[in-house]
């Protein structure tokens, strides 16, 4: 019976160069596996809870104390368990934790452990963890979104809006939809170049001009999209991340810096019904705050049997926050983050409740990201269908790239959805 030998963790930095957590889980039979965690920049305030030391290292922003759970009290209630439990073993850490976001042992310490737990039974068990985890089901490409233009909390622009995406939907298969990503991406920098403005790129391989409005990021990538040969909203459509939990002002109003305007919540969704009639947009994540769910209520009874709309710092990955939204019928997909959670069991039952009510799921990266390519095999082991991880730039972006490169070849039945998840 092969069971947890060792566990321990150590801290690493992530691409923003601050450190997190890497995991690693040691089975009776050798096997060692690792797993490091992300961090977000803009994130929701109900999120479980990420622990830093708050001291001298690091400008406050250090691990080790989520390091030491891991090494001390994780790893002595862990040895022993079986490794093929998933559940158990992220039931049993969430018991020495006690609380309902993780505030004593830190989800960081705990995905960690949870990641590099359900890595070493794949590889315990010979089995690609895509398929570990999903089993015979296990057989969906994602679409993904790549965040190719950055504004909002990501940039130092005067654009709003957080992120500006571009979706492959008319292609046969991923590789031909990630070749299209590339090519696009590259004549952007072209464009961007030629109107003088920098082509550095963000935390998530997008690049960050300094443009004058809110829809002209969306007209330079239209122009992207033409220039590389493909047909805009046919073969490559449009999706916003508003994070719009950012714009708001102290008197519930939201602002566009960019446009020296104060919107209400129906002043706002009629706003984006507008660049919906104007622009091949499918998909708005986050396009109202995170409190704000009678605007909510709005935005969907006004778009959502048009396109996706997806709630990110609105549902955080949270099972019983989903479970109200679809109550409510608010939203209609679940942007689809580990680490807003805590553990990879908590993360299947949020994505399993979502794709029985009929709500899409983006299994999604955060800016802070690392080599690790877990997300990758989770969006196929889930069918989630879609999945954002960034630009075709920086490596750790295009980790997550290359590793479904490698699960497409593998699967004999791979299924890759293009327009269908955004089908009403």
């Amino acid at each position: 019976m092969v069971y947890i030998d060792n566990v321990y963790a150590d801290e690493v930095l992530d691409s923003r160069g601050n450190p997190t957590v890497r995991a690693t889980v040691i089975l009776s039979d050798g096997t060692k596996e690792s797993a490091i965690v992300p961090s977000g920049a803009s994130t929701g305030k109900r999120e479980a809870l990420e622990l830093r030391d708050g001291d001298e290292r690091f400008l406050g922003k250090g691990v080790l104390k989520a390091v030491e759970n891991v090494n001390s009290q994780i790893a002595d209630e862990l040895i022993g368990l079986s490794p093929y439990n998933q559940a158990e073993v992220d039931a049993t850490m969430k018991d020495i934790d006690g609380t309902n976001n993780y505030s004593k042992l830190g989800a960081n310490a705990v995905l960690g452990v949870s990641m590099a737990t359900a890595r070493a039974a794949a590889t315990s068990l010979n089995m690609p963890l895509y398929r570990y985890l999903g089993g015979a089901n296990a057989m969906t490409m994602p679409v993904p979104m790549f965040n190719i233009i950055n504004g909002g909390e990501h940039a130092n622009n005067s654009v709003d809006f957080q992120e500006y995406m571009i979706m492959p939907v008319g292609f046969e298969n991923f590789n031909d939809g990630l070749r299209a990503a590339s090519e696009v991406y590259h004549n952007l920098k072209k464009i961007i170049d030629e109107m003088n403005e920098s082509t550095a790129v963000g935390d998530e391989g997008g690049f960050a001009p300094n443009l004058k409005s809110n829809e002209e990021p969306i007209q330079v990538i239209i122009k992207a999209v033409e220039k590389a040969g493909y047909k805009i909203g046919e073969q490559i459509a449009i999706a916003l991340d508003v994070a719009a939990s950012e714009l708001v002002n102290e008197s519930g109003k939201y602002v566009l810096k960019s446009e020296n305007r104060e919107l209400s919540s129906k002043e706002l969704v009629e706003y984006y019904a507008d660049l919906c009639s104007k622009y091949p947009i499918i998909s708005i994540e986050d396009g109202l705050s995170e409190d704000d769910w009678d605007g909510w209520k709005i935005l969907t009874e006004k778009l959502g049997n048009k396109i996706q709309l997806v709630g990110d710092d609105l549902f955080v990955t949270n099972a019983s926050i989903v479970a109200e939204g679809i109550s409510k019928k608010i939203a209609n997909s679940v942007l689809i983050k580990p680490n807003q959670i805590g553990s990879v069991s908590e993360t299947m039952l949020t994505i399993r409740l979502a794709q029985r009510n009929n709500y899409n799921c983006v299994m999604s990266h955060r800016s802070g990201e690392s080599e690790d390519s877990f997300i990758a095999d989770f969006a196929v082991a889930l069918n989630c269908g879609q999945i954002k991880t960034g630009a075709t730039s920086r490596g750790e972006r295009n980790a997550k790239y290359n590793r479904l490169l490698e699960i497409g070849a593998e699967i004999a039945y791979a299924e890759y959805l293009g327009k269908a998840p955004f089908s009403k």
